[in-house]
């Protein structure tokens, strides 16, 4: 199951003014935290039956959508000189809507980047190998006293209260 949920804030001065209100007071917050859980599950079921019942509405009508459109798609092909005038244009206009063969920009894949990494180091092809710089954020919290007084490096540390009410988990049992 999901891991107990924590409610956090800053630290703040205390408002309580016994420790029975506080115990009382993370109860009722565990309690809370519990039903509005119930009522997020309870809105996911019904979400979920929603978007069920109107995805199979919209099942005949996402198949007549592909069928038309191979046909079209065919057509047009098949008629593509006339419809762009001999390629002069890429769009064209029917009365009903538009048509258009759009090409998409160039993409790279790569399989075997290892691989590929060494054959473009051996042809001496650096410029397409990126190096990228950053700065070592782990570094500098191991030794914040190299960075003391370097403008633009700000370390920072907040203490955050915690409220962790307890939960009790149910076992699955076997029917």
């Amino acid at each position: 199951m999901a891991k107990p949920k924590k409610v956090k804030a800053l630290a703040a001065a205390g408002v309580m003014q016994s420790r029975d209100k506080v115990i009382d007071a993370v109860s009722k917050i565990g309690d809370a935290m519990r039903e509005r859980s119930r009522i997020e599950a309870a809105m996911n079921d019904e979400l979920a039956q929603i978007k069920t019942l109107f995805e199979k509405q919209a099942l005949p009508h996402n198949d007549l959508i592909a069928q038309l459109s191979t046909g079209v798609q065919g057509w047009c092909e098949a008629h593509r000189d006339e419809l762009t005038q001999g390629g002069k244009t890429k769009t064209a206009a029917l009365p009903t809507g538009e048509v258009k063969w759009r090409t998409t920009p160039p993409s790279v894949s790569i399989k075997g980047v290892e691989a590929v990494l060494q054959l473009l180091r051996e042809k001496k092809l650096l410029t397409l190998i990126r190096t990228k710089e950053e700065i070592n954020k782990e570094a500098i919290l191991a030794d914040t006293k190299a960075v003391v007084g370097i403008a633009g490096i700000t370390i920072s540390q907040k203490e955050e209260f915690v409220i962790e009410p307890f939960n009790v988990e149910l076992n699955q049992v076997a029917a």
